[in-house]
């Protein structure tokens, strides 16, 4: 693990404040972290504490809720305040959330998110000029929102006191950093070992969905030409433009695209535009047409009937609550 800053040697009390439909797997990995590291040393090195707003257990995504939660204010002081986000992170915005948040970091408590927590301290105002890591999912979208914040694809970001993560296992690695910033390498690999992890990723290590694993592997040009499609959603690119960009020819492109991603160039090129909209209608606020003409789609008519083949339902559908809904319990 790379080496971190002196002052994060400092820090021993983290709360963890839960937030309506948060990630439990992050929370979790985060939490246990701090608990290994106590039982391997067989001292109370770490402690934390499980909050919410009103002191009432917040459910997860999940359905379950962790216990014993306690409300904001109520504890003793924290080096670092985690805010835990998940599913609907929108609707978990208040103005006294924002105003303890700011209130927070006015007496020196170090802020940090896991998965879509990171919306709450960008809306509050708290990430402007920092880094921050966010799940490849909703990096679009909340790029577009907040360009004062320095979104990136990396798996944790700690800058100064701000210490940001993606959602799932990720928050093991970055817990793994902090313990080995404050009580060495020997006693964080010994959770490591605990916890059967090979490898503890450093934060600048790049999130890797399993499609952009598959692209890699398939080698450099697919990657190309993935990544010229990547770049260029706004404005499409010729098929065979892209193919000069990877190196080869129209025909190579296409048998590179069937033999490994099963699908014509054209065909992954309309999905990666579509699901960049399905992206910003559920994260942002921008309207259909905005949306629309930022995924390349010039025709309205030809936006709503791809969309409808691709999700089942028009754009405007995919904001409607019933139909938010249909898609979690199917």
């Amino acid at each position: 693990m790379a080496p971190v800053r002196a002052e994060l040697r400092q820090l021993s009390r983290f709360g963890f404040l839960t937030l309506p439909n948060y990630s439990m797997i992050a929370c979790s990995n985060a939490l246990e972290a701090c608990r290994m590291a106590n039982y391997v040393a067989e001292a109370e090195l770490y402690g934390w504490h499980i909050l919410a707003l009103d002191g009432v257990p917040a459910q997860a995504s999940n359905g379950l809720t962790l216990e014993p939660t306690v409300a904001l204010g109520e504890t003793e002081e924290l080096d670092v305040l985690f805010v835990c986000g998940g599913v609907n992170i929108r609707h978990a915005v208040s103005p006294a959330l924002k105003v303890f948040l700011r209130r927070l970091e006015r007496t020196g408590v170090a802020l940090g998110a896991l998965c879509t927590g990171s919306f709450i301290l960008a809306e509050a105002g708290l990430l402007a000029g920092y880094r921050c890591a966010v799940h490849w999912e909703n990096l679009s979208a909340i790029q577009e929102e907040f360009p004062d914040v320095d979104f990136v694809e990396d798996l944790f970001s700690i800058d100064r006191d701000r210490f940001t993560c993606t959602g799932g296992v990720a928050p093991l690695d970055m817990m793994l950093t902090l313990i080995e910033a404050r009580l060495g390498p020997e006693l964080a690999d010994r959770v490591s070992d605990q916890f059967i992890v090979e490898r503890v990723r450093e934060g600048s290590d790049r999130q890797r969905p399993p499609l952009a694993s598959r692209i890699a592997a398939a080698g450099p040009a697919l990657s190309r030409a993935a990544e010229a499609m990547a770049q260029s959603i706004a404005a499409p690119l010729p098929l065979a433009e892209i193919a000069r960009t990877a190196g080869i020819s129209p025909r190579q492109l296409e048998r590179l695209f069937k033999a490994h991603l099963g699908r014509e160039p054209s065909a992954y090129y309309l999905s990666l535009r579509l699901d960049r909209a399905r992206e910003l209608l559920r994260q942002s606020s921008l309207s259909v047409t905005e949306i629309g003409v930022a995924c390349g789609f010039q025709s309205m008519s030809h936006f709503s009937a791809a969309y409808g083949r691709r999700f089942g339902h028009s754009p405007r559908g995919e904001r409607a609550p019933a139909t938010r809904v249909a898609a979690i319990q199917n």
